[in-house]
């Protein structure tokens, strides 16, 4: 069904965005549903719980070095997930639910950091644990709102 592995990873990165994307999503109708963002349970909720796409993403950085079709689509990608994470937090300064001094594209940035810093933590074992990234999520969370 793939003329190549590399065509094959292309397709599971693009899967695995779709996936985030719809988690995203979902997590942003929650927080529409309540008071806002300091309302939605980051913890419970992350995105990054499973962190295939930030994994993928590191496979290619690696594979990368050699390759410039996967640096390209890696290069494309990223840059995707960032601009729709910073398009999400534009609609949300607009609405009022992050302060207008936060800078969207900054914090799309630390968003997929997040991500990695995730991967990082799931390939290594015991870096940081679950109660660890609650607390990074509280404090994102924190500085996001305002609150």
């Amino acid at each position: 069904h793939f003329p190549s592995k590399r065509e094959l990873w292309f397709a599971c990165l693009d899967e695995a965005w779709r996936e985030l994307q719809a988690a995203i999503e979902l997590k942003v109708a929650a927080m529409n549903e309540t008071s806002g963002l300091s309302d939605v349970d980051v913890a419970e909720q992350s995105p990054w719980a499973n962190p295939l796409l930030p994994n993928l993403w590191l496979q290619g950085v690696t594979e990368a070095a050699e390759d410039e079709e996967i640096q390209a689509h890696v290069r494309v990608h990223v840059r995707e997930v960032h601009d729709f994470v910073a398009g999400l937090m534009r609609e949300h300064q607009v609405a009022g639910g992050i302060p207008a001094d936060r800078d969207p594209d900054a914090e799309a940035w630390l968003f997929l950091a997040g991500g990695l810093l995730r991967s990082f933590a799931d390939r290594l074992g015991g870096v940081l644990g679950s109660a660890e990234f609650a607390a990074i999520g509280r404090e994102r969370r924190r500085w996001l709102s305002g609150a």
